[in-house]
C-alpha cells in the first residue's frame, strides 16, 4: 500500500512538473505586442472605406480615401492603394471630361479642385469657363482668388479689379475672403477694397 502511494505521489509530481514546463514554454513562445497595431487597424478601415467608394464609382472620394491609406504602415495595403489611385485618376478625368460642358460646370469643378489644392487643374477649368462667359464676375473673382493662393499678386489684383468693375458687391466679399490673405499687407489691395479711405484723406 505504501509503495503504491509513493508511486502515485511521484507520478503526480512528474505530471505537475511537465504541466508547469509546458506553461512556461507557451509563455515564452508568445510574440510581443505590435506597437503599430492601432495604425494598421486604422489603415485597414481606410482601405475598406476606399474600396466601398470605388465600387460605387465615387472616384473622387475613393481617391481621397486611398491617399489616407498611403499614410499607414502596411506596405501591402499601400501597394494596393497605389494601383487603385491610378485607376481613380484615369476614370475621374474621363468622367469629368464627359460631364463638364457648360461654363457653370467648369466653374463649379474649378472651385472644387481649388479647394483640394489642385491649382493647375482648377485654372484650366476657370479658363474654359471664362472663355465661354468672359463677363461672368464670379468666374473672374474665382480666378483672382486662385492667383492669390498661388502667390501671383499682380494677376490677382488685376482680376479682382475687373470682378469689382463687373459687380461692385465683390469688393465687400473680398474684404472677408481668406483666399486673399496673401494681399492683406499690399497697399494696392487696401486701395482697391477701401476707396472711401482715399477720398476721405484728400
Amino acid at each position: 500500500m505504501k509503495r503504491r502511494a509513493i508511486r502515485a505521489t511521484i507520478a503526480s509530481r512528474s505530471s505537475h512538473k511537465l504541466l508547469k514546463t509546458r506553461v512556461i514554454t507557451k509563455d515564452k513562445a508568445m510574440p510581443p505586442p505590435d506597437p503599430l497595431a492601432p495604425a494598421r487597424l486604422q489603415q485597414l478601415k481606410a482601405y475598406e472605406e476606399a474600396l466601398k467608394q470605388f465600387q460605387q464609382q465615387r472616384y473622387l472620394k475613393a481617391k481621397q480615401a486611398f491617399e489616407r491609406v498611403l499614410e499607414g504602415p502596411g506596405g501591402e495595403l499601400c501597394d494596393r492603394a497605389r494601383v487603385h489611385l491610378r485607376i481613380c485618376e484615369q476614370r475621374s478625368s474621363s468622367s469629368t471630361a464627359a460631364a463638364v460642358k457648360s461654363a457653370e460646370d467648369h466653374y463649379t469643378h474649378g472651385v472644387a479642385l481649388m479647394n483640394l489644392g489642385r491649382w493647375d487643374e482648377a485654372r484650366e477649368h476657370f479658363d474654359r469657363a471664362l472663355k465661354a462667359q468672359p463677363k461672368a464676375d464670379h468666374i473672374v473673382y474665382a480666378m483672382a482668388a486662385l492667383d492669390c493662393l498661388t502667390g501671383e499678386a499682380d494677376a490677382a489684383l488685376a482680376k479682382l479689379k475687373l470682378a469689382i468693375q463687373l459687380r461692385p458687391e465683390n469688393r465687400y466679399h473680398a474684404r472677408n475672403d481668406e483666399d486673399f490673405s496673401f494681399l492683406q499687407e499690399d497697399p494696392r489691395f487696401t486701395e482697391l477694397l477701401y476707396p472711401e479711405r482715399d477720398s476721405s484723406s484728400m
